[in-house]
């Protein structure tokens, strides 16, 4: 196969993908081999018949469509990648007349990735994030570790908020007990809000052993159809009643909880982790201010492919996540009473921003020959190998070319927007 450039603007591209008589014959002599079970000779049994007994029976080109599509698909991508095109859209396609015996060729004309010019995105002005680090923040932190660390215990008191309660429970609307609403010994954090409104504040003075019943009113808009809008009542028992139990702040706490020895130099390691934390989120808003700057400088044309592509990535992974938690799209456009249609509209303004950032951050990175090195990569490698455990090579070869590409295309992006970044100025 021979691939031909006929003509490039900053929109489409047209090319010419020729094939040698010899290739054509080759390619029919495989869609022949591939196919010919499908077909009935009298006086040969299925799959046996020569292709010439085929095709003066069925037609000499009968296996020629065949042929000429498994060409193009086979040679297709390496025709583009030949002729380094970064394509956006399904190809049109023109074949060029053929007979057996002779070359032929295809045209092919495709949408491809839009040339732009970005302006003004260097020296964007943009205000300085400026951040400290109090006692509050310090002390906040120091109680979270408490709580991470607290030990429950058994009280024989009334339950009170903040309790652990766990506890035996079935639901009934009217005489009726529904599906999906009984469990036995349940821990449930009184003033956790986990479970329909009201339910844990009918709980709170509950004694161990004793039994009560939990009437709620299920809202309207209740993800089960069949309790939406009803009254029910839960028939509960409690088991045991536990009180979280904090530690005290001391060196001791220290010793237990870190590689240090006193609270004190505990204290002085969460400032400074908050002190990056807080850096780190402040580097992150700014970098945001400078590329809605750029974004609002540069008015650029998007292909609608590239949009839709994107509402389509965006809807097939809002869809993992509905999956993670037992629900599916169609079950949530069902719920909502809403069309698929009604979605993408809602998310297409999303979607146009995202497509654009992406297209001026790669004009920039093309424009100031960003790109991304060797060492860069590997380095992305090996985190991707510390964090599931593998070896480097490994991870190469769980990658391959394409997502490989895909890493090396993510640090571009990453270090042109660093890029434009560093080149702001901040008030």
């Amino acid at each position: 196969m021979k691939a031909t450039l006929i003509s490039k603007d900053s929109k489409e591209a047209k090319l010419e993908m020729g094939f040698t008589a010899e290739e054509f014959e080759q390619a029919v002599i495989k869609e022949y081999q591939s196919t010919k079970d499908k077909y009935s000779v009298d006086g040969f049994r299925k799959g046996k018949a020569p292709r010439s007994i085929i095709e003066k029976h069925y037609g000499e080109s009968i296996f020629m469509e065949g042929a000429i599509n498994s060409l193009f698909n086979e040679n297709y991508p390496k025709a583009i990648e030949e002729l380094e095109l970064d394509i956006i859209d399904r190809p049109a396609v023109e074949f060029g007349n053929f007979k057996k015996g002779e070359d032929f060729s295809a045209t092919v004309t495709v949408a491809i990735y839009p040339e732009i010019e970005v302006k003004d995105y260097t020296g964007v002005e943009i205000d300085k994030v400026k951040t400290s680090v109090t006692k509050k923040d310090v002390d906040e932190e120091l109680e979270n570790m408490r709580h991470r660390n607290a030990r429950m215990a058994a009280v024989e008191r009334p339950a009170e908020e903040g309790d652990t309660v766990l506890l035996d429970y079935q639901g009934f609307v009217g005489e009726e007990q529904f599906e999906g609403g009984t469990a036995e010994n349940f821990p449930l954090k009184l003033g956790s809000n986990s479970f329909i409104p009201g339910f844990e504040d009918q709980l709170k003075g509950v004694k161990v052993n004793e039994e009560r019943d939990v009437k709620v009113d299920f809202p309207e808009d209740y993800h089960a159809e069949n309790l939406a809008g009803k009254s029910a009542v839960f028939k509960c028992k409690v088991h045991e009643i536990k009180e979280e139990q904090l530690p005290e702040l001391n060196d001791e706490f220290a010793k237990d909880i870190s590689e240090f020895d006193t609270l004190d130099e505990v204290r002085t390691d969460l400032k400074e982790k908050i002190k990056e934390r807080k850096a780190m989120v402040a580097e992150s808003k700014m970098k945001n201010d400078v590329m809605e700057k750029v974004f609002e400088n540069n008015d650029i044309e998007v292909p609608q492919v590239m949009i839709e592509d994107e509402i389509n990535a965006m809807m097939q992974e809002f869809d993992q996540q509905l999956r993670s938690q037992g629900m599916d799209l169609e079950k949530y456009f069902k719920y909502l009473k809403k069309e698929p249609k009604e979605f993408r509209d809602e998310i297409k303004d999303d979607a146009f921003r995202k497509v654009k950032t992406r297209m001026i951050i790669s004009a920039v990175a093309e424009a100031e020959k960003i790109e991304a090195t060797e060492e860069e990569l590997e380095k992305e490698i090996n985190k991707l190998a510390e964090q599931y455990k593998l070896e480097a090579d490994k991870i190469k070869e769980m990658l391959g070319k394409e997502n490989t590409a895909f890493i090396k295309k993510d640090i571009r992006m990453k270090k042109a927007l660093d890029f434009m970044y560093d080149k702001a100025v901040f008030n």
